[in-house]
């Protein structure tokens, strides 16, 4: 059944309300994967369903369904209009205030070469050349490479006139090769899973996948043989991959509005961030300039409008080193009386949207890598997130690194191994010194980001470039 079949067919059986919304959401995933040289049986995920929302004069209710049979709708729409009748009286916010003006509109990933456009045997021939590099040495004993690509559909309909579709085209490549000797063991990959990007099968080639192999390995390799991270109160580069972690956890969570308002601090924690804060508050050095950009494309988390129908939109969430806005979509922005930006967004179709970072991009500034490393003394080069700890106001952190190198007199050094640093989110973002140029600039991603009561496990995208920081607590782990 087409979505315009499903919104003709919920027209029919809806109740009269105030307000009504009609999301519907098809997902298609496929993972392949090839472990220690073993192809493994391909995986096919297959979701859809709705999820219809109800605005009943201060009340709004949620409920959904797979079932897009007349009855399965309205039983939906009736659960729905029962919650936001319950919701009225003790609600946080009037619901009859938020936004019903009419949208429409469509997005869809600009796809160089499409996936179906690859057989099944070529997606596997690609991994097994990858899987094959990997293994340079008999003291890799585990590795492996995968691809995992998914394609969304989604249709947003209102009472109020709202017709918007958009559709989604994301790849995940993924490496990783553990080394063993001497009762040591250490793990390289190919980013982690930070090389997230919408688009075809030349994401693969966009990213440097089909070369990237022979490298991991050697890496890991010489993880092995190389000494422990130092300890000590030093510079600290970070590469793009560990730079949108930091991004990610010490900037895009803090600044979810709903957060703030004190929604997640049972389940995820809340923020050191307040209401106040956002207009003065110096978060970091003046080199610190991040925007939230759902309309870059192919960034992983891009879109035209946020789940509730709002505009996408590029703005600045801090700007030389200043905070001016939260992350905060319509419900959050009523009930705050703050500006926010197009970031309601939900995981699935039995989800309803919640205030989610898509992409928080820290812009390049204008220094070139070599001189970068020129600047530094005594420091660390690190790349590749593999363990982070924050505590649950988004101020103290701890991050662990797969690989680092050492920087002596304005020269990168050699690799060093458990590599980590540590510090609290203002003080650490205020000793920004040097933000590297377009040229070490990367769009960058994650698939997991873990939110909400019942969870919702959501992609965000993040851009970055290399950034430089003075005096961090430095330490090489045990683990």
């Amino acid at each position: 059944m087409s979505a315009d079949d499903i919104e003709r067919l919920f027209r029919s059986v809806v109740p009269r309300v105030d307000f009504w919304s009609l999301r519907l959401v098809d997902e298609r995933v496929e993972d392949l994967s090839i472990v220690r040289g073993v192809v493994q049986p391909p995986r096919t995920h297959v979701d859809s369903g709705v999820m219809v929302t109800v605005v009943e004069g201060a009340g709004a209710g949620y409920a959904a369904t797979a079932d897009v049979t007349a009855d399965g709708l309205r039983r939906a729409a009736a659960a729905a209009r029962d919650w936001a009748h319950r919701s009225a009286p003790s609600g946080l916010f009037d619901a009859s205030a938020l936004p019903r003006e009419a949208r429409s509109g469509e997005y869809g990933t600009r796809v160089g070469r499409a996936w179906a456009d690859v057989s099944l045997r070529d997606r596997i021939d690609v991994l097994r050349r990858q899987s094959d590099a990997l293994r340079r040495d008999e003291r890799i004993v585990d590795w492996s490479a995968t691809l995992w690509r998914s394609e969304i559909e989604t249709a947003l309909f209102t009472s109020s006139g709202t017709r918007i579709r958009q559709s989604f085209d994301s790849v995940l490549p993924m490496m990783s090769a553990t080394a063993t000797a001497a009762g040591e063991s250490e793990t390289r990959t190919f980013g982690g899973h930070a090389w997230s990007r919408q688009g075809g099968f030349e994401v693969l080639a966009d990213v440097g996948f089909l070369e990237a192999a022979e490298r991991i390995g050697e890496e890991a390799l010489e993880l092995l043989a190389a000494p422990r991270c130092p300890t000590a109160t030093m510079d600290l580069l970070l590469a793009p991959d560990q730079m949108i972690l930091q991004v990610h956890e010490s900037i895009g969570h803090p600044l979810e509005l709903d957060r703030i308002l004190g929604d997640e601090r049972n389940y995820a924690g809340r923020s050191f961030v307040t209401p106040e804060m956002f207009g003065t508050f110096p978060y970091g050095a003046e080199l610190l300039n991040v925007t939230y950009d759902p309309t870059r494309s192919g960034e992983f988390a891009s879109f035209a409008f946020d789940d509730d129908g709002t505009p996408a939109e590029r703005q600045f969430l801090i700007r030389e080193g200043i905070l001016l806005r939260p992350l905060g979509g319509a419900t959050s922005q009523i009930r705050s009386g703050l500006p926010g930006v197009a970031c309601a967004r939900a995981s699935s179709w039995n989800r309803p949207p919640i205030d989610r970072m898509a992409n928080v991009n820290l812009e390049p500034g204008a220094t070139r890598f070599d001189d970068m490393v020129a600047a530094v003394e005594r420091g660390v080069f690190m790349e590749t997130n593999c363990s982070w700890s924050i505590d649950d106001s988004r101020r103290k952190f701890q991050f662990g690194c797969e690989l680092g190198r050492k920087i002596e007199n304005g020269r990168l050094g050699g690799i060093v191994r458990r590599p980590g640093y540590r510090g609290t989110t203002t003080e650490f973002w205020r000793s920004l010194a040097l933000v590297g140029d377009v040229s070490t600039f990367r769009l960058l991603g994650t698939p997991y980001c873990g939110k909400g009561e019942p969870n919702q496990a959501i992609r965000a995208g993040h851009a970055a470039p290399a950034c430089l920081f003075r005096g961090v607590e430095v330490f090489g782990s045990d683990g």
